[in-house]
This record gives C-alpha cells, structure tokens and sequence, in this order.
C-alpha cells in the first residue's frame, strides 16, 4: 500500500515532497555538526548519503511506512529542513514523528508549526490513535518543541545511543488522539495549515 506524500501550507511554511534538487540543502544540513549534535549518527562526510536519504523518502511512500516532506519557507522559497512520520502501523493505529531543521531556522517555532502541520494531517488522513517521538536529553530545545504541540513526556531509555564513542540517554514523548485534539484547536487558531488538493 502505498501513502501519498503531502503538500501542505501553514502561515509560513510549505510542505512538499522531496526532489532530487534537494540533495544539496540536504547534505550541508546533515553535514553540520551543531545541527548533528544531538542526532544519533554522526554528519555526512560523503554526497552519496543526500541520494540515499531521496531514496528512502521513496521506498518509504511506495511501501505505506511513512512519509518525509521538505519544509520551505513560503514567502522565498528557502530550506528550512525536514519532517517525517516513520514506523505506521495501520493496525495500531501508531506512527512515529521526527524533524531536523537548518540551523539558521532555530528559535523561529517553524519546528512546531510544520510538526503541527504534519501531525494534523495524520490525525485527520492515517486514523492514528498515537504517536512517539525521541530526544536526547540534553536537547531541551527538541523537547520544548514537542512539549508545546501536546506531547508528554513518558520515560527515559538509558544509554539509548552511543555516536562516535559518545553515549547517551534518550527522552521518549507520546501523543495521544484524545490528547490531540484538545491541544490542536488552540495552535490551529494561532497557526492554521492546509492541505493541497
């Protein structure tokens, strides 16, 4: 079963399918190391992972388990990064949420308003009942972000990943349907998305 990668608007940002024209935004962002900093693989060194990561955005829509979509800004067009529902699980209704954006776009809120954007969208089109996202514990500014579109959070994997030698604890977040909706009306009013047809 395949799953149609969307396209959707939010007051400031487009949502879109990823194009091979990417590949360059892509790679000076996963080339970054602050941006990497807290990611649980260390930076691309070599061009080739921009392809495969278009790759994998493809088998992931063909085969129904998931999607990724670039997030641009929408009055010029600029890379801002990614958003993407991984792992669903149609039969329990689960899926999870993950994002990386350019450094230049931090402290804007374009993490919650394109999460925000993606999160609506699969609660009104896949029927989830949940979703799970992961941070480093020491990324507080990731855990604000899910913090302010619902998520809760509900444990700590210990020593969850170890990159280049490092180790480190993770923070697991779930967001429920019934939570969902009473937290989706007030941010959907300050920053209403849409879907393209």
């Amino acid at each position: 079963m395949t799953l149609a990668t969307p396209v959707l608007r939010t007051a400031r940002l487009r949502l879109r399918p990823f194009a091979d024209a990417d590949a360059e935004a892509l790679f000076a962002l996963h080339g970054s190391p602050r941006v990497m900093r807290y990611w649980d693989s260390p930076p691309w060194t070599e061009r080739a992972r921009a392809s495969r990561f278009l790759a994998t955005c493809r088998t992931m829509a063909d085969e129904g388990t998931g999607v990724r979509v670039a997030i641009e800004r929408a009055s010029d067009g600029a890379f801002v990064g990614w958003c993407c529902l991984t792992a669903w699980n149609p039969e329990y209704r689960s899926a999870s949420l993950g994002y990386c954006l350019d450094e230049a776009m931090w402290g804007r809120g374009f993490a919650a308003e394109a999460a925000h954007a993606l999160l609506q969208w699969a609660f009104d089109t896949l029927d989830l009942n949940r979703v799970q996202a992961e941070a480093d514990t020491r990324n507080a500014a990731s855990a604000r972000v899910l913090e302010k579109i619902g998520f809760v959070r509900e444990g700590t994997l210990r020593e969850d990943c170890v990159v280049n030698g490092e180790v480190s604890d993770s923070w697991v977040f779930g967001l429920i349907r019934r939570e969902w909706h009473s937290v989706a009306a007030p941010i959907h009013r300050r920053n209403p998305g849409t879907a393209e047809q």
